[in-house]
């Protein structure tokens, strides 16, 4: 099949915040704003940002965990958001998510060979030789000995359970997988471990992923092209060499110039970036970056700038780095998917 696997149209997420009779207009909270992207088979997008810009909360709008606001989300060219849960059951299949606390996201009343092959017991009948079959395969596949099936999570370290939530969302065999922070919490050895593990099942099996990350070392690693959030926009989106070779927003050379380096003789000359993300609850006017933005002028704080294609593929939502052409702005999933 030809075109995306996945792909995101104006994704908007708002939540209402009080009630009651007297309020005339009750308070919003912006939490995704028309986010668009799209996802190719066997590729990785990773999404990174400050905390509360929006990434899981777009995570769990591609889930259907929460409902959208506005927007489409469109699996293999079928739209998704706005399927009923009996028709949405047969298109779980196809995406499964690896959540970042490997134990909270576990039954700890089930073992190991009962988690993996649940799922798959929601939309298939197996007996007991086929269920222990299976659970032994996707324990080999993701490096854990067959016997671990009969532990509860409780036995397992903090590696071995991210591996045993890989091994669950691989049981339906699904196109994508959505991995939120779901290296975070592990130790630096650990981490690269899951990382590697990941990046082999998806060339053995051309899984697609998103992966949502705040560690740029990790993101560098593992992406394809990276999408960069804040308040609940996309401001950059680029293939990953040519956004940590050079960033083109503000907000992106902000995040990489403040990422760690592991090297104690470096000294720094980049200026750290000041202040806090705005409340979703009360954006800033215009680009909601400007208040925070060295390069600001009048315009950044009346406009919302567009996401603009530039000549290496990339598209940038800045008035100052990337100002609109003469040609009339494309939208912004034929931007994406041009």
């Amino acid at each position: 099949m030809s075109g995306p696997l996945l792909k995101v149209e104006n994704l908007t997420k708002h939540y209402g915040v009080g009630a009651g009779f007297l309020k005339k207009k009750i308070p919003v909270v912006r939490a995704v704003e028309d986010v668009s992207f799209s996802v190719e088979p066997g590729e990785t997008l990773c999404i990174v940002g400050e905390s509360g810009c929006g990434k899981s909360t777009v995570a769990r709008l591609l889930m259907r965990l929460v409902e959208p606001t506005a927007g489409r989300v469109l699996i293999d060219g079928t739209d998704i958001a706005g399927l009923t849960k009996g028709a949405m059951r047969s298109w779980r299949r196809r995406m499964q998510m690896v959540f970042q606390d490997p134990y909270s996201s576990l039954n700890p009343r089930l073992t190991a060979g009962q988690i993996i092959t649940e799922p798959v017991e929601n939309f298939e009948r197996l007996n007991r030789n086929q269920r222990q079959a299976l659970a032994a395969e996707l324990l080999g596949k993701v490096g854990m000995s067959p016997e671990m099936m009969h532990r509860l999570p409780s036995e397992l370290s903090g590696g071995q359970r991210q591996r045993l939530g890989i091994a669950r969302a691989l049981a339906l065999k699904p196109a994508l997988i959505i991995a939120d922070e779901a290296v975070s919490a592990l130790d630096v050895s650990v981490q690269a471990q899951i990382l590697n593990l990941l990046m082999d099942l998806q060339q053995q099996m051309g899984i697609a992923y998103i992966f949502i990350s705040h560690d740029l070392s990790v993101v560098e690693h593992i992406g394809h092209r990276v999408a960069v959030m804040y308040l609940g926009r996309i401001v950059e989106l680029a293939p990953r060499a040519a956004l940590f070779a050079k960033p083109v927003h503000p907000y992106t050379e902000a995040l990489i110039a403040s990422a760690p380096v592991p090297d104690p003789t470096r000294v720094r000359h980049e200026t750290p970036l000041d202040g806090e993300v705005p409340s979703p609850l009360n954006p800033p006017s215009g680009c909601a970056f400007h208040p925070r933005c060295p390069l600001a002028m009048e315009r950044c704080r009346i406009e919302m700038p567009p996401l603009v294609p530039l000549a290496d593929g990339r598209i940038v939502a800045c008035h100052v780095r990337a100002p609109m052409s003469e040609q009339p702005a494309q939208p912004q999933g034929a931007l994406l998917t041009a």
